[in-house]
């Protein structure tokens, strides 16, 4: 397959590079040639794209979500975190099966769509029904394991470690991972450690969310949670923290040494009044910090324009200081940061040899106009209202408000209603 977007204006996400005018040329779901053409011959296209001056820039990455979780949007609100989880979502969750999965991975998959999001790093169980999804609507998702003591084994983390890595060119990938200190005993904490050990591999893991978590946590080791899961050696590789909002001084230290990334999820810590992390610290000590949206059960949301509105503004309050995290920056976070805290360092920016993961911004709307700085646009005022098109691996998956992912909406917006009926009822 053979693709041209031409008559564009080009944001790469290189350091330092500025919007352009030019065109993208596409191969077999990979970039030849991001400017101007060396040659002014004419080639032969599968589909020639006129971008009529609109933006071409690379998707957005979210580098923390449980895309399954659409059945629970909107139906345990307005709670503290652990009762949240423990009394609502864990029982509603366990009443799912493969085939729920799969309907309501695809409904995710639809938002992510609309949103620009090119590519995920989810964090649920039964990933072969989140994986038939994802091949069925040509999406990228990198799996995060979640395993835990209410389910999931080291066995079943090794094999999906191998079975979804062994392919270097598949849309599907995975990193190590368990869903929290407070949920995983040393044990199996330990045992995740020595398969990190084993793959010399990154581990991931829901951190310092909040402060009873960090609390609850000194109280049984003497440590914060950063502390005591690296005492375990869990992050002699590198890995992540999902949210990180509470850290005592010497996290930061700890966090900077073993290469860490951050991905904050402003929305959900909000609305679950977790607190708002440091992003400016972590920025900077140069420790890379990414955007997520976390589910769609705690956000309600699946849309980075307001996450990344959300990194910008709560920083100038928490910090006092209007200059803090400008929008570049916040773009670096949920583009290129994200792609690299994901292990997907061919999504990163527009460049040739990368995966054609690209979007197209809608500048003919009045919230983009006038274009002093369309990087800061982005931030500031661009919506969802703004994405015209959402290509993944050279394969445009939805374009002025059509989605093309080898089903109809219809479908699957009344096989998310009927699992959320039949689990929920009139809960």
């Amino acid at each position: 397959m053979k693709t041209r977007i031409y008559n564009a204006r080009i944001l790469t996400m290189e350091p330092g590079r500025p919007v352009f005018q030019g065109e993208v040329q596409i191969v077999d779901g990979r970039i030849t040639c991001v400017g101007t053409p060396d040659s002014e011959k004419t080639d032969s296209w599968d589909e020639e794209i006129d971008a009529e001056g609109n933006l071409i820039m690379p998707g957005f990455k979210d580098a923390h979500t449980h895309s399954p979780m659409t059945f629970l949007r909107s139906y345990a609100d307005d709670m503290k975190l652990q009762e949240w989880l423990f009394e609502k979502v864990f029982p509603a969750e366990a009443e799912l099966t493969g085939e729920d999965i799969y309907w309501l991975t695809k409904l995710a998959v639809m938002e992510y769509l609309t949103s620009g999001i090119t590519s995920v790093f989810d964090m649920y169980k039964r990933k072969d029904s989140s994986a038939r999804a994802v091949e069925e609507t040509g999406f990228r998702m990198v799996f995060c394991g979640d395993i835990n003591d209410y389910g999931g084994t080291l066995e079943e983390m090794e094999r999906d470690y191998l079975d979804y890595n062994k392919d270097g060119n598949s849309r599907l990938s995975y990193q190590i991972g368990f869903h929290a200190e407070y949920t995983t005993s040393r044990e199996l904490m330990e045992g995740i450690a020595a398969l990190s050990e084993k793959y010399k591999a990154p581990v991931y893991v829901h951190c310092s969310e909040t402060k009873k978590e960090v609390e609850e946590c000194r109280g049984r080791s003497g440590m914060s949670p950063v502390a005591y899961m690296d005492s375990l050696g869990l992050f002699r590789h590198g890995g992540g923290l999902f949210h990180g909002v509470h850290m005592d001084e010497s996290d930061f230290d700890l966090i900077r040494k073993r290469g860490l990334y951050v991905v904050t999820n402003p929305a959900s810590n909000l609305k679950l009044a977790s607190g708002i992390a440091p992003v400016k610290r972590y920025l900077d000590m140069g420790i890379p910090v990414a955007v997520g949206t976390d589910g769609p059960a705690s956000n309600n949301c699946l849309d980075m324009f307001r996450e990344m509105f959300l990194v910008t503004g709560l920083q100038k309050v928490l910090r006092d200081d209007p200059e803090a995290v400008p929008a570049m920056d916040v773009l670096r976070m949920a583009v290129p940061t994200g792609a690299h805290a994901m292990g997907l360092a061919d999504c990163d920016i527009l460049a040739e040899g990368k995966r054609a993961d690209l979007i197209m911004i809608d500048l003919m709307q009045p919230n983009m106009r006038p274009l002093h700085s369309i990087e800061k646009n982005l931030v500031y005022s661009g919506s969802k209202q703004n994405v015209k098109m959402t290509m993944v691996d050279g394969r445009v998956l939805y374009r002025d408000g059509i989605f093309y992912i080898g089903g109809e909406p219809g479908e699957i917006y009344e096989n998310a209603e009927r699992i959320a009926d039949r689990i929920l009822g009139d809960s």
